[in-house]
Formats: C-alpha cells, sequence, structure tokens
C-alpha cells in the first residue's frame, strides 16, 4: 500500500491532504503554521496525519508534493539577501528608473518601491551586443574580475547579470557567471539569459534581481526542508509547486525560485479545474479565501489562465504562470476605522499567531471574529474540536470596533462581511470582467478554510447562479497537488511578421524550444510515454507595445497554421480591447513551450446513493444572524461527512466539516452529486 501526499503552507494554516492509492480514500489534517520555520509544522503535520489514517509509516508515502509561500513572504517582508548586480555600462540605474510610470497617475508623492540593490552595489561592465546579437563592443574579462571582487569585498551573498540583448546573444553572460565561478564560487549567481530569455530590459532586469534576492532563501528552505523529511524516514523525490500550476523537484526548484512566487494558490486552481471539469462544470471561477488573503483566478474550458507576468508590491515579475489575482481579504483580515470615519477590511493580518481573537492570543477584530459573533461559525470550536473558540473574546473585539461607529455589535460585524465581500468581488472582477469575461457564465467554486463561508453572498454580488463546492475545501490547494504534472516552461523573444511566408522562420523557433525541453527530459528522467508539449507565442499588431498569447495548434506550422494563429489572436484582441484591426500588420513576439510530465494522481471516484435520510446528517439548530431574515433565525446545523448523494438542503442553513463551514443563505438549494460536491443553485439576487 503506498501514499501521496500534498502539504500547502499557509499563513494561518497548514493542510496536509494524503490519498490512500488502496483504498482511494482521502484524509486531511490541519495544524497551525510555523512562520518562523515552515517546515516544522509541516513535519508535525505528517506526524499527525499518519496516525490519524492508522499509525501507517512514512515508508509507504511514495510521493510527496509541497505548496509554499516562503519566496512570496521574503519579497513582500524585504527579508532577502544581500545582492549584487552586473549590466551593461549605461544601465546601472535602470533598475530605479524602471518604466517612468508613477504608481499612481494623479498622486505626485507616490514613491516607488525600493530597489532590492543599492546603488552602490550595482556595477557596470564595458559590453554591448545589438538587437540583431551583432558584437559591438567585446566584453572586457579583465573589467569583470574586477568588478567580482569588488561584490566580494561588499559580503554580497547573490550575484544577479542582466546585460541588454543577453536574450539574442547570451555568451557574455555564460561568461561573466564563469569568473564569478571562478573569484566567488560560494555566490548565488542568477543570469537572466537563464532565467528570462525575452526582450524588455526592465521587466528583465527587475525578474533576475529577484530571482538572485529569494533564491538563498528559497534553497536554504528547500534545502533543510528535504534534509528533515529525510532524517523524518520520507525516500522518495519530495516536489514543490510553481506559479504555471505545476511540479519540479526541490531541487530544480532551488535554482529558479522565481517560479515559485505563485507556489501556495497555483495548485488549488488546478484541483479545482479537474474537479469541476470531471462534475460537468468546466467554466469555473475560483475563490481561495484563506487566512491572509483571497486568490482568485478564471479556468475555461477545464484549462486554467496563464499569463506571463505580474506585479507584486510594485515590481514587475516576468515568469509563466496561472492568471491568479490576490487581495488581502481572509479570514485573519483586520477590520478597522480609517480616516473617514468608514470601515475597512485588510489587508493587515492577524495571521497564524496571535491569529483572530477567538483563537485566545490576539485582541484585533477580524473577519472570522465577525463570523463567530454572527454564529455563522460554530462559537465554541473548530476543526472538529481540535481548536476551542472564544466567543466572548470575539464579541469584545467587535464592540471595540462597533461603539466608535455607533453600531451594535451585530451590525458592525456584519458591516464586516459586506466590506470583505466587496473586496473579494473587485478582484474577481479584475480576471473576469477586466479581461472580457461575464462572471455570470461561470460557476463560483469556493474553497480555502473561509471560501465556502462567503460564497453565497458572493455570488449574489456577482450575479452568479451557480456555486461549486469540493469534497474537502479547507486543503483543496494540498490536494491539488495530488493532481498536478511536472512542468518546466521554455521560452524565447524573436520578433517576426505573422505572413504565409512566416511559417520556416515560426518552425525553426519551435524546434530549437523542442531540444531544449527533450533535453529537460532526458536531465529529470522522464519515461518518453509520460511526455507532452503544448506551444503558444505571443502577438501583436505591428507597433503596439504589449502581446497576446495564442495556442499554437500540434504538428508542423504552414502558411494556415499562421493564418489561424491570426484569427486567434484578432479574436483574442477583440474580446480584450472590444475591437480589432484586420487590415494591420501582426507580429509573432515570444515563442513559448512547455513540457509536462504526467504523474500518477489522486482519482476522483463516484459515489452512489446509500439509503440514509437528510434529517440524519443534521447535528442541531444554531440562531444564526442573517439581516435577510431581519436579525437571528434559527438555522440547522448539518455534517457534511453525514450527506449522501443526491440529499438536497433548502437554505438557510449551515454545513460543517472539519475543514470549512458552508452557509446557505434562504432560499438557495444545495445537492450532494456524485463527486461528492454540494451544488448550490442561488435563487436571489442581491437587490432582493
Amino acid at each position: 500500500m503506498s501514499l501521496r501526499i500534498g502539504v500547502d503552507t499557509g499563513g494561518t494554516f497548514t493542510d496536509l491532504c494524503a490519498f490512500d492509492e488502496a483504498t482511494g480514500q482521502v484524509h486531511v489534517r490541519k495544524v497551525s503554521s510555523t512562520p518562523d520555520d515552515p517546515g516544522r509544522a509541516i513535519i508535525q503535520g505528517l506526524q499527525e496525519l499518519l496516525e490519524q489514517i492508522g499509525g501507517r509509516s512514512i515508508d509507504e508515502v511514495t510521493y510527496f508534493a509541497h505548496g509554499t509561500t516562503v519566496g512570496t513572504n521574503a519579497l513582500l517582508t524585504g527579508r532577502g539577501v544581500r545582492t549584487g548586480l552586473i549590466t551593461t555600462k549605461g544601465f546601472r540605474d535602470l533598475l530605479e528608473l524602471g518604466r517612468g510610470r508613477r504608481p499612481h497617475l494623479y498622486d505626485l508623492q507616490a514613491d516607488k518601491p525600493e530597489p532590492f540593490v543599492p546603488r552602490d552595489r550595482r556595477y557596470e561592465v564595458t559590453e554591448r551586443v545589438r538587437h540583431d546579437g551583432r558584437v559591438e563592443i567585446p566584453l572586457d574579462l579583465e573589467e569583470v574580475r574586477g568588478v567580482v571582487r569588488e561584490l566580494k569585498k561588499q559580503a554580497v551573498e547573490s550575484i544577479a547579470v542582466c546585460l541588454l540583448y543577453s536574450y539574442v546573444r547570451p555568451e557574455h553572460e555564460q561568461g561573466i557567471g564563469r569568473i564569478i565561478a571562478e573569484e566567488f564560487p560560494e555566490a548565488y549567481v542568477s543570469l537572466s539569459s537563464e532565467v528570462l530569455p525575452e526582450f524588455r530590459e526592465f521587466e528583465r532586469l527587475s525578474t533576475v534581481v529577484t530571482n538572485a534576492y529569494v533564491g538563498p532563501v528559497v534553497a536554504k528552505y528547500l534545502a533543510r526542508l528535504r534534509h528533515s523529511l529525510s532524517e523524518a524516514g520520507l525516500r522518495c523525490q519530495p516536489h514543490v509547486t510553481q506559479s504555471n500550476g505545476g511540479i519540479i523537484p526541490f531541487p530544480t526548484a532551488e535554482e529558479l525560485p522565481v517560479r515559485l512566487v505563485l507556489s501556495g494558490p497555483s495548485t488549488g486552481v488546478v484541483g479545482a479545474a479537474a474537479t469541476t471539469a470531471a462534475a460537468g462544470s468546466p467554466d469555473i471561477i475560483t475563490f481561495d479565501m484563506g487566512g491572509t488573503s483571497s486568490d482568485v483566478s478564471l479556468v475555461q474550458d477545464g484549462s486554467p489562465k496563464v499569463t506571463s507576468s505580474m506585479e507584486l508590491d510594485g515590481r514587475p515579475i516576468r515568469s509563466p504562470m496561472l492568471d491568479i489575482h490576490t487581495v488581502g481579504a481572509g479570514g485573519g483580515s483586520i477590520a478597522w476605522i480609517d480616516s473617514g470615519n468608514h470601515l475597512r477590511v485588510g489587508p493587515a493580518s492577524a495571521g497564524a499567531f496571535p491569529g483572530p481573537a477567538c483563537y485566545g492570543n490576539g485582541q484585533d477584530p477580524t473577519v472570522t471574529d465577525a463570523n463567530v459573533v454572527l454564529q455563522v461559525l460554530n462559537p465554541e470550536y473548530l476543526l472538529n474540536g481540535q481548536l476551542k473558540i472564544d466567543a466572548q473574546a470575539s464579541h469584545r473585539a467587535i464592540k471595540s470596533l462597533a461603539d466608535p461607529l455607533g453600531l451594535t455589535v451585530q451590525e458592525a460585524a456584519q458591516g464586516i462581511i459586506r466590506v470583505v465581500t466587496a473586496n473579494m468581488a473587485r478582484a474577481i472582477r479584475v480576471i473576469s470582467v477586466q479581461r472580457g469575461y461575464d462572471p455570470r457564465d461561470y460557476v463560483l467554486v469556493p474553497f480555502g478554510g473561509a471560501g465556502p463561508l462567503h460564497a453565497s453572498r458572493l455570488a449574489m454580488e456577482l450575479g452568479s447562479r451557480r456555486i461549486l463546492v469540493p469534497e474537502t475545501p479547507g486543503a483543496q490547494s494540498a490536494l491539488g497537488l495530488l493532481m498536478t504534472d511536472i512542468r518546466s516552461d521554455f521560452m524565447r523573444t524573436q520578433i517576426m511578421l505573422a505572413s504565409p511566408a512566416a511559417p520556416g522562420d515560426f518552425n525553426k523557433v519551435f524546434s530549437e524550444l523542442t531540444d531544449q525541453a527533450n533535453e529537460w527530459f532526458e536531465e529529470e528522467g522522464i519515461e518518453t510515454d509520460r511526455r507532452s508539449l503544448s506551444r503558444r507565442v505571443e502577438m501583436r499588431y505591428a507597433g503596439q507595445n504589449y502581446e497576446l498569447a495564442v495556442d499554437v495548434p500540434e504538428g508542423e506550422i504552414t502558411a494556415e497554421t499562421v493564418n489561424v494563429l491570426i484569427d486567434s489572436f484578432q479574436a483574442a484582441h477583440d474580446r480584450m480591447y472590444g475591437y480589432s484591426a484586420h487590415d494591420e500588420v501582426v507580429e509573432a513576439v515570444t515563442f513559448r513551450i512547455q513540457a509536462v510530465a504526467s504523474v500518477p494522481r489522486a482519482d476522483l471516484r463516484r459515489s452512489s446513493f446509500a439509503g440514509r435520510s437528510v434529517e440524519s446528517a443534521i447535528l442541531g439548530r444554531r440562531d444564526v444572524y442573517l439581516p435577510e431574515e431581519g436579525g437571528y433565525t434559527s438555522c440547522p446545523v448539518y455534517e457534511r461527512s453525514r450527506l449522501d448523494v443526491g440529499h438536497r438542503i433548502v437554505g438557510p442553513a449551515i454545513i460543517e466539516q472539519m475543514d470549512t463551514t458552508t452557509l446557505l443563505l434562504s432560499s438557495d438549494v444545495c445537492v450532494v452529486d456524485d463527486l461528492r460536491n454540494l451544488v448550490i443553485e442561488i435563487r436571489r439576487s442581491i437587490s432582493e
């Protein structure tokens, strides 16, 4: 018998999910996160999970995958390493100059983020490559050697190298890398030609500096965790999630930590896409609400939307990633009153410690405390009794907010829920309405510890008519780790006209990228029958400064294929911007290949009606504050594990399970499908 383990580390809880390949059963465990050393909670949770499922041995674990926020947190908190930069002469200040845009157009006082590399650790070297790859000025090797020695004197731990047009001709950067290996072998090195072989020098520079800044932090964390897991008895190769939704072995991830920025939330989207596609709902909007933040993403035809860039704390990062938008709206988000005497929620969070007031250590009013006051959450305990709740502490915390606003405790608590719902709806409109998609056409899929709690009100805000709550929503990201494949991305910028004469150039670029992908397959020891490749190309109208990605069909590219790509680009442009210009010249800019190695995954097993009545799942009743019903309303409380396929529940009602709570408002109708999902039909609108 073998076990497959997925572990997702969040701001408040660390979720662990085990899939027993012999029985098909899924087991879930949640433990408090340990921000000072996330690996400590992982080892503790792994031991508790194995004990929970019958005292199983870690020797039985044949697959281990991990989603982490270590790199993201290091960026957000400024806790990366002392980093140096080597760049082409004349480009020393590009890291600060950026694109010359103000973060907020009409705010003349707005400051840009402090660069990760201050000016005294940024060095220029003599070299110049033209846009076509021609070397105009050779690299001065002795000058490079002197610069590396200076950086060593400055006691940097990491060095980023970003030369102009290195994506066309990487030899100069490779030469600098060899000199660093000779003069300063202990330094962590990031070459832009390896991290991001694409054009746009500022974004490439920002990305490689980010990679260098967090590289040693992530590498040390993964190496330490790998050692701890080995000491605990784990024999298989551990994997970690990338932002693109795929996994890679720990050692590979240590070289490109910038690809882990969205490591945590990405697998939740992958898992939700697999679950809902099997349930017959391939078009979804995922809504992952945890303790610190909410992550939202759009999935169409069962495939998550992808993007090649994002901004984190004002700094651009270009790397293949799922199109996920994050807002500071979680269960631990702190409610506060601004200078205009208005109620605000987040982005500050109570985190794992001290946590919401009801956990017994904190005092700040949070979203979780509001739900305890309203008695939507169990006012006595959570996690099946593992976490005791101090309801009086929640009342005191919310009252400290209610009194200055002249509200009752219940009104203030409900106000917090309204504000956080509006924040989450705004985030969803960013990845739907602003991308040309109507959220009313998609099923809302909430997960995370707090997602199902807020889903019904959020659906009304968006106009959505259906919600699908997975079987283990509180550990969906951990479960998603058991449903994802090994992936790696290869890309190159090579600008060319998209015309009937272009197929030869298209095929040449894709052939070279395919060779790189096959080399990666060989290095990772991936069997031939597990390999697959997908291709995309980013296109634009000639003269434009931004591109849109389109999928490239399989097989050799012909003149007809190029015409299909142009048509796909025109349709994407029309959807995004509301128009297309069929008479304009179209360019292909950046070519991409994603290499995928399939892995055995947790199967979604269907169930049938077991003959129990829905009333047998009722634990009791609880008075829940529902303004839609005029105040406190007696609601039945159901135990989800007792719900059976085909059971039907009409709201208002509460459905409790170990990892989350689901709220059904009045007239909501919930049915359990054969995958044990809760399918909720929303039969009222926000205007009612």
